[in-house]
């Protein structure tokens, strides 16, 4: 059972206990355990390390009060009272592997247990005790499972664990390792979770501990305030005011950016900051140190006013007295939570901070922290050169320690390389170049080395079926070229054991933080691993070229230069780098056969034209994205009643999937369109389409075939005889509206779910539309993307959009020129229409008594009206067809009954009752003496049918305004097909 649990057993029933001894014997055991534990092995057997001879060394020179210990007690003492009474060990490490403290769920496990695994001190780093949890977990940088047999030292062969490295959140370094130990017999995964979230736990209380010497470091500065000379003195030099001297939030994210490289250098220093428009800001930082004794760097900018220049050292970052005593002047901290962008948090868990003047907003250490605004300042002394003034803005921007600065610096050089790789990588459909521009990114901003290896299909532009054989030696670049690596052009043959062939058959990056200890490497060319450590070559990031799911050849990062060896970070860094090179490798690959054939199909797809309506005027753009034709879409589609119907949609995705699943919904939209429901109503049988779509392709999607992942719709209905637009949206970008008057609104629409979601309500809305008005419908590839800020993209759409003078075509082409950018991420789908109106005079209404007898009064204003009309040869059939519609809304209908006709493109009659009750067409049999009422309008009108409203239901018909056919005689010849009386 328990190796079940461990996931040690493998091919042909070998299990761990077999394969040890095996592996001891110099036998081959690849493929049956697990690939950590085989590393982990060889690794052992490599540093000369034996079953028997294992022995840990004991060190004296613990921190056993320092910071990690202190945010892991509360959460051991937690865990020892959740594991009471059983067989439990709870043991916490530090960095080195050494444990730092002891806990036991049963307390007399401690008589009975050897001191190596009672007694803080012992060292458990792979090195000294072979596989075991803690020596794993900071070996492999990940939660570790050991299980019995699994573990190289003998002792350990009854006994399990589970161990997880213990991180500082801002540094991404390992602090220590939390680890289970417990009998073979009590293995549960459900401990993973356990562990998962006690680690968690204590990383986030590490956390709290630097958050707290910060807001320790803000409290000596606030002192400092307090006690400089006039530092209650009210004035106007509060730093709340530089956002009124004109600063916005990319002055101040320019201004934070500085001031975390300036607490970086750790140095008293004025730099003056040139800021958009020529304007130009003085950061001034100084030295800080709490009561408890934390030293930190205070970070002030001054904003001089129209009347004062501040003189600023003529080198940045060199000490300056003058300004820096400036500081000492009473200023106000900035009113509002800055944050240093670019940190490697993901979140903040923050414990409460001692009392401050004003509100202190939680931040984490080397961000920006905020205080509730002071009163401002008197006049600031000037520095040499300066003028006297009345008094300048200025305030705090930041507090925080030097080495967290470092931090925030190298995660923001991170972000800068991964943003500007993402303009540099893929340039060309080229698989070699694409490669190239990979390692000169990577080269030497991350790295000193790079190799590529690709196999042959993938250089061929085929999809490879095996990628860790006939691999190719691509790319080679460094530093110098004096480096002993394989040569490009050449077949690289590698062995299982390479961290290149491991994280090709794992997916996931792997990292050698020292390769001299790397085993699997020094395997596959003892000799040529000599030479690159003698070059200095000293620690490697290998990582999977993955694409799709498909992996396309590896990338192996090295260093030797940069002393420091690579850690997590650098691993993310270097996974993010590969990653979008692979993706732009097989681009190249697919890139011309895949977008040509989806871009065709799209295509045929949308409408190729609109219909012949009068209600409004239309124009329309599609435009794909670079990356690939997606699921955006649109439909003008004729309504009764002189209505039309206007919608957009987008199907989240590219590719063929995308394309041929729009077609899908398009289809289905028309079809529910035709049934003249209201736009919630059809947004509810699309979202149920798109519920029973997915459902249907589990199955494919199983085998390999990917499934809906979303999509949203915006459905409008205009009436052009009411001047009114009903419209409902799920999960779409709301319309805009231009008014006459040149006014442009999005209005307040309920945003309602995506497509699919299933059982979630859509609501509708009304607006009013003058004549003229334009409705503009777009997907939010116009005004959305991942490097485009939304708010700046929605301003230039209303510019674009205000110009009610312009006809649609026009208005589409101002959009696409103005707002769509040069190089769209997603695909756009844009639908314009302006409205009209149906003229009062070409309405006619009446009002009908439910009293038979009242038929032949219609029939005759009827008359009077097609007369004034000039449709006197349309009167004989509509006589006839109101004279059933009229009749059968007396017999079955309930009042009151209302007589519509509308002179548009065609002649429409409409009668309407408020019975729900809906007439169905049938053929009457010779004997029968009714039934064909139904018969007879479908004869005459080109099209009918029912609709339903809030009151009750609308019957209609539609004639066109010659005689049925085009010929004298035709409506005569109609009669010939309806049953004897």
């Amino acid at each position: 059972m328990w190796e079940v649990i461990g996931m040690g057993l493998a091919g042909e029933g070998i299990g761990p206990a077999r394969a040890r001894e095996q592996f001891l014997r110099e036998g081959s055991v690849e493929g049956t355990v697990r690939s950590p534990i085989l590393n982990s092995w060889q690794r052992s057997r490599s540093l000369g390390l034996t079953p028997e001879g294992c022995e840990l060394p004991f060190r004296q020179d613990l921190d056993l009060d320092g910071r990690l210990v202190r945010a892991a007690v509360p959460v051991l003492d937690r865990l020892q009272s959740r594991f009471a009474g059983r067989n439990m060990n709870v043991s916490l490490a530090d960095g080195r592997g050494a444990v730092l403290q002891r806990r036991f769920g049963e307390a007399s496990l401690v008589r009975h247990l050897a001191a190596i695994q009672s007694v803080p001190g012992f060292v458990f780093a792979e090195q000294f005790g072979g596989t075991n949890g803690i020596g794993l977990a900071l070996a492999e940088r990940q939660l570790i499972n050991v299980y019995g047999a699994e573990h190289f030292a003998e002792r350990s062969q009854s006994s399990a664990c589970a161990a997880v490295p213990v991180r500082d959140l801002l540094s991404g370094r390992i602090e220590g390792v939390l680890c289970l130990g417990f009998p073979l017999t009590d293995a549960d995964t459900a401990l993973n979770t356990v562990i998962r979230k006690a680690a968690g736990v204590i990383e986030r209380r590490l956390l709290e501990q630097s958050s707290t010497r910060e807001r320790a470091l803000l409290q000596a500065y606030l002192d400092a305030r307090r006690h400089a000379p006039g530092g209650e003195t009210s004035g106007n030099g509060q730093l709340g005011e530089l956002a009124e001297s004109g600063l916005d939030w990319r002055d101040q994210m320019i201004l934070r950016e500085k001031a975390t490289e300036l607490i970086t250098s750790a140095q008293r220093a004025a730099v003056e900051v040139s800021l958009p428009g020529g304007r130009r800001v003085t950061l001034l930082s100084r030295p800080v140190t709490s009561a408890s004794g934390v030293e930190g760097i205070v970070i002030e900018a001054v904003l001089p006013s129209a009347h004062q220049r501040v003189a600023v050292p003529a080198e940045a970052g060199t000490p300056a007295t003058s300004l820096a005593e400036q500081v000492l002047a009473p200023a106000a901290p900035l009113a509002e939570q800055v944050l240093t962008p670019a940190t490697p948090l993901a979140e903040q868990v923050l414990a409460p901070a001692a009392p401050l003047p004003g509100r202190l907003h939680d931040a984490a250490p080397g961000r920006a922290v905020a205080t509730a605004r002071r009163p401002g300042t008197p006049g600031m002394p000037g520095a040499t050169g300066s003028t006297a003034p009345d008094s300048a803005a200025r305030g705090l921007v930041m507090v925080g320690e030097p080495g967290v600065g470092t931090y925030a610096v190298a995660a923001r050089r991170r972000l800068e390389l991964l943003s500007e790789a993402s303009t540099r990588i893929g340039t060309t459909l080229d698989v070699s170049r694409t490669a190239h521009e990979l390692a000169e990114m990577a080269v030497p901003r991350l790295a000193d080395f790079i190799t590529i290896d690709l196999p042959a299909a993938v250089l061929r532009g085929e999809e490879p079926t095996d990628p860790r054989s006939g691999l190719h030696r691509t790319v080679v670049h460094g530093i110098r070229d004096d480096c002993p690596f394989y040569p490009a052009g050449e077949q690289v043959d590698l062995r299982p054991t390479t961290p290149q062939l491991r994280c090709l058959a794992a997916g996931e990056p792997v990292l050698e933080p020292d390769l001299r200890a790397a085993t699997g490497w020094i395997a596959q060319d003892p000799g040529h691993a000599q030479e690159l450590l003698d070059h200095h070559v000293h620690s490697l990031i290998a990582v999977p070229l993955l694409a799709r799911g498909i992996a396309l050849g590896v990338a192996s990062f090295y260093r030797s230069a940069d002393p420091a060896p690579f850690g997590d970070d650098d691993r993310s860094l270097a996974q993010e780098l590969a990653t979008r090179a692979a993706i732009c490798i097989d681009n190249a690959r697919r890139y011309t056969r895949e977008h040509t054939m989806v871009l065709a199909l799209q295509r045929s797809l949308l409408p190729h034209s609109f219909p012949e309506q009068n209600a409004v005027e239309v124009a329309s753009r599609y435009m794909p994205a670079e990356s690939g034709v997606g699921g955006d879409w649109f439909d003008v589609i004729p309504l009764s009643g002189t209505r039309i119907a206007l919608i957009v949609g987008d199907v989240v995705g590219h590719g063929m999937h995308a394309a041929a699943t729009m077609g899908r919904l398009r289809i289905a939209a028309r079809n529910f369109a035709e049934l003249d429901l209201g736009p919630d109503e059809v947004l509810t049988h699309l979202d149920n389409l798109v519920g029973r779509l997915d459902r249907d392709e589990d199955t494919a999607e199983a085998a390999g075939s990917p499934g809906i992942i979303g999509a949203t719709c915006l459905y409008a209905i205009y009436d052009p005889t009411s001047q009114q637009c009903v419209m409902a949206r799920s999960g779409h970008p709301p319309p805009a509206i231009v008014r006459p008057d040149g006014t442009v609104t999005f209005p307040d629409l309920p945003a309602g779910p995506p497509l699919g979601l299933g059982g979630l309500p859509f609501e509708t809305a009304a607006f009013h539309l003058p004549e003229g008005s334009q409705l503009v419908l777009y997907t939010d590839g116009l005004i959305q993307g991942r490097h485009r800020d939304f708010d700046r993209a929605l301003d230039r759409l209303r510019q674009a959009l205000a110009h009610p003078d312009r006809s649609p075509e026009d208005t589409c082409e101002a959009v696409l020129r103005t707002v769509v950018p040069d190089h769209p991420t997603d695909d756009i789908a844009l639908l314009v229409a302006r409205t009209r109106i149906l003229a009062p005079h070409r309405i006619a209404t009446w009002d009908v008594a439910s009293d038979p007898a009242c038929v032949s009064g219609i029939r005759a204003a009827v008359t009077r009206q097609l007369a004034e009309w000039g449709l006197d040869e349309a009167v004989f059939a509509t006589e006839l067809l109101l004279s059933e519609l009229v009749t059968n809304a007396i017999r079955y209908g309930t009042g009151p009954i209302q007589v519509r006709l509308l002179h548009d493109r065609t002649l429409i009659c409409e009668v309407s009752d408020t019975s729900s009750t809906a007439p169905h067409l049938r053929h009457a049999a010779t004997t029968d003496e009714g039934g064909r009422g139904l018969f007879l309008v479908a004869q005459l009108a080109q099209a009918w049918g029912t609709r339903y409203t809030a009151d009750g239901k609308v019957i209609w018909a539609e004639c066109a305004l010659e005689a049925p056919g085009g010929k004298p005689g035709a409506i005569e010849a109609h009669f010939d097909d309806i049953p004897a009386i």
